[in-house]
């Protein structure tokens, strides 16, 4: 079971990093527009249309991956100091009360949403000449869909949760750096930092 959540994770992963790249050609394209726009007077009406398309995107193929990393955005006043049992029991019942009514009918509304968008080939109305966006909407049920994958592996993991006291193990990603660990990696304390400080603000005093 543990490999098939954990392959499941790695999808999500996938997905995740691989639509993460378009930041870059976000930053790109926003770039290109501003000097076009500005500096040669050369707007292009479908800039804004792309710029959104790519962000939508973005964001929403990314839900499944942060998902499996148990990184959305909580509550965790309380929820960090209760045992895992109850931290499972909770998680639980918001995924069953909340988590699977909303995504399944964002997958559900999202595939009708689209259809009707590939159906008259859609364009955006914001220009006179907006870039096609029905493949845009096909990411909607798309990313409702991979969400909805990770949701019940999330759903099974808090029942493991409870029946044996603690949590599954998750792949390992990228985390933010830890300063204390850092410190002690590299030997340094903080009477070290506080003398190198000193000296720095010493040597520019006396520049100056």
């Amino acid at each position: 079971m543990q490999k098939l959540l954990l392959t499941i994770d790695k999808i999500s992963t996938f997905v995740g990093k691989t639509f993460s790249w378009l930041i870059v050609f976000l930053t790109f394209l926003i770039t290109f527009e501003v000097f076009s726009r500005y500096a040669l007077d050369a707007p292009h009406p479908y800039a804004f249309d792309l710029m959104l398309m790519m962000y939508g995107a973005l964001f929403m193929m990314s839900g499944a991956y942060t998902l499996s990393k148990n990184s959305h955005v909580r509550g965790d006043v309380l929820y960090g100091f209760f045992p895992p049992r109850l931290q499972a029991g909770l998680d639980l019942t918001l995924y069953i009360v909340f988590f699977l009514p909303g995504v399944v009918a964002l997958c559900w509304a999202g595939y009708h949403y689209a259809g009707d968008s590939w159906a008259i080939r859609e364009h955006s109305s914001i220009t006179s000449e907006g870039p096609p966006i029905y493949p845009f909407k096909a990411v909607i049920p798309v990313a409702g869909a991979f969400i909805l994958l990770q949701g019940i592996v999330e759903i099974i993991r808090c029942i493991l949760c409870l029946q044996k006291g603690r949590w599954p193990s998750r792949q390992e990603d990228v985390e933010e750096v830890d300063v204390d660990k850092l410190k002690a990696m590299v030997n340094v304390k903080d009477e070290d930092i506080a003398k190198l400080d000193a000296l720095v603000t010493t040597g520019k005093g006396s520049d100056t």
